[in-house]
């Protein structure tokens, strides 16, 4: 467990491909639209690697040197919290959701399409009907409860609106049960003991409070239980305070409508003006010319190539294995170490918190879109949940086992709602994040899962293994999709790019390779590193999805140009092996973590060169 190296496993065979095509497998069960719906990746051509002739051509240096040209910095640039932004504007508020309903209806009425219109405003009929029904059942189920017509309101927990909600209805339950304790129905108390509370049992956090409840069948008064010695009846505040401890249930109020019903057709465009306007300004390199904005599909990007150090981050006592940010926009990144434990730290170096808990080297780590919670895999065969919260303690809420042996990887799926692991045992494994259920389960390689991706739609799982393959699952079925047995050695990473279109992966014989994912076939390879022996190496997307970024065991990132291949630049600073690089868009930062036990950020400095020429001989 000491070692600094990935264990082995003997059983090394490749799979043959299969020829189960991707648009052939079912949908997600979770809200994703279908994999043929993706849009088509940039047109490369397939490239080989030519030694002799590794580096940049003069035209693809001109062409990233204007691209830099177009942009300014003018200072790093604090965006907006996500969580204060969910203070200010709560997107599930209804009457929010009425003016995003009508803002659309209203600039689809000024393009003409006037049946979209009609079609979406019966639709938005329907759901505030819906809405209406829903806190009109609340508020009679609030009635019930207080008036204690106790048959009703359990006809009521059977609607799906109140049955998934466990907890409440373990409480509610539990007032029932103590209302018979005090009516000293006793018989009928053991029965809803036994057949309702005893299932829901783990609901309660207090182990101590079932007991409890059990025991007071043998005494005299509710009051003589430890747990319950303050609960003052029926005609008391105790159901009064059932209400109030579940106030986000009962406090539904009815959507008022809007006072000005009436919205502009150009509203829409305007809001888009002002988000681009606002994505320029807030980011920390400004366009030197105003720019041509050809899409809203995503954010405004400026272009910078890192070619220096910005920070180094020192603190750990042993090799870093993995780094991440904590959230997209964020200033803050996390760091896991063979010394078993992670860190969070500021741009500025600073470590903010370090999560102690693991028996184990951490091997890798995913942080979920909100920046709330870290999921960490670690050689003690577990993988734990930290909750992030602004100004308290990091803690870690949940602990997922059942793998056997270490977990080389873990990664948020993108409905946030689950996370996919993969290790030593050679299983893929899907777990539930609130509950920490395993899911499903995938078998079919051959060795270790070095790493597991989800794809954007969340209907496919990419893992790549030390028995040289790459597998394509369907999340559903779980079964196998596609094989690819292309790479000469193990698979250490793989990654998907934003739109779900291409894969990267990295492997021991020495190359990085992008795949198109709808065919499944090599389109670039991407070499000039060392990649050999027994760690872990990843690769990733760089600046713009232009370039191609990853570690080396000689001690550098690397940087590629993703449309010929060749190497822009060699960033030197770390003084042992480069696990793997990590590209941060809105901060305009790479981070990279190394053997050397430290992580380092790089950024764009005008001082340095900004291509990497290799020095000639003689």
């Amino acid at each position: 467990k000491n070692m600094q190296t990935a264990p082995t496993t003997s059983n090394s065979n490749t799979n043959s491909s299969s020829n189960t095509p991707f648009s052939s497998r079912p949908s997600s069960p979770i809200s994703v639209r279908p994999l043929t719906q993706v849009a088509s990746p940039p047109n490369l051509q397939t490239t080989t690697w030519n030694e002799p002739n590794n580096y940049l051509e003069p035209e693809r240096q001109k062409f990233y040197e204007d691209l830099i040209s177009k942009t300014k910095y003018v200072g790093q640039t604090q965006r907006r919290s996500s969580r204060l932004l969910d203070v200010i504007f709560n997107p599930d508020d209804p009457r929010m959701k009425e003016d995003m309903f009508k803002i659309i209806s209203a600039y689809l009425w000024e393009e003409g399409l006037y049946t979209s219109v009609m079609t979406l405003e019966d639709e938005m009929a329907m759901r505030m009907n819906e809405l209406h029904s829903k806190i009109n059942q609340i508020k009679k189920l609030k009635k019930l409860i207080l008036d204690g017509e106790w048959n009703e309101v359990e006809k009521m927990l059977t609607k799906d609106r109140f049955k998934n909600d466990k907890q409440f209805v373990y409480c509610v339950y539990k007032q029932i049960y103590l209302e018979l304790i005090e009516k000293q129905e006793y018989q009928k108390a053991f029965t809803y003991l036994t057949k309702r509370l005893k299932p829901l049992e783990t609901r309660e956090n207090n182990p101590e409070e079932f007991r409890d409840l059990c025991y007071i069948l043998t005494c005299k008064s509710v009051q003589d239980s430890l747990s319950f010695k303050n609960w003052d009846g029926a005609k008391g505040t105790s159901r009064g305070l059932l209400i109030e401890k579940f106030s986000h249930i009962f406090n539904k109020e009815q959507p008022q409508q809007n006072e000005n019903p009436a919205v502009r057709g150009e509203r829409l465009t305007e809001l888009i003006h002002q988000a681009v306007s606002h994505q320029i300004e807030s980011s920390s390199y400004h366009p030197t010319l105003p720019p041509k904005i050809t899409t809203i599909r995503d954010d405004y990007r400026s272009f910078v190539l890192p070619n220096a150090i910005l920070k180094s981050f020192e603190g750990h006592s042993s090799s870093v294995k993995c780094v991440g940010f904590l959230e997209g926009t964020s200033t803050r990144l996390v760091s896991g170490s063979s010394d078993s434990t992670l860190k969070i730290w500021n741009l500025q170096g600073e470590c903010l918190s370090t999560l102690k808990g693991h028996a184990g080297r951490i091997w890798d780590l995913s942080c979920d879109r909100s920046g709330k919670l870290i999921a960490s895999a670690s050689g003690d065969a577990t993988v734990k949940l930290w909750s992030v919260k602004e100004g308290e303690e990091v803690e870690c809420i949940r602990t997922l086992s059942g793998n056997q042996g270490d977990v080389y990887s873990v990664h948020f799926h993108p409905d946030q709602n689950n996370v996919v692991t993969g290790g030593f045992d050679k299983m893929l494994r899907l777990y539930d994040v609130h509950t920490g259920t395993l899911k499903k389960t995938f078998t079919g390689h051959l060795s270790a899962i070095s790493k597991a991706v989800c794809s954007p739609l969340g209907n496919l799982i990419v893992t790549g293994s030390k028995d040289g393959t790459i597998k394509f699952w369907d999340i559903i079925s779980g079964v196998s999709l596609k094989t690819i047995s292309s790479h000469l050695g193990e698979v250490t990473s793989v990654q998907i790019n934003a739109s779900g279109t291409l894969l990267l992966s990295s492997s021991k014989d020495n190359s990085n390779r992008l795949w198109d994912l709808r065919t499944g076939k090599s389109i670039k390879r991407f070499v000039g590193h060392q990649n050999t022996s027994k760690n872990f190496l990843g690769c990733g997307f760089g600046p713009n999805e232009l370039t191609i970024v990853g570690g080396s065991e000689e001690g550098v990132i690397h940087i590629w140009d993703m449309s010929s291949t060749k190497l822009i630049q060699k960033l030197k600073g770390h003084q042992g092996i480069v696990y793997n690089a990590v590209w941060n868009q809105h901060q305009f930062v790479l981070a990279s973590c190394s053997a050397d036990g430290t992580v380092k950020t790089w950024w764009y400095d005008e001082s340095s060169p900004l291509f990497f020429h290799p020095r000639k001989k003689g």
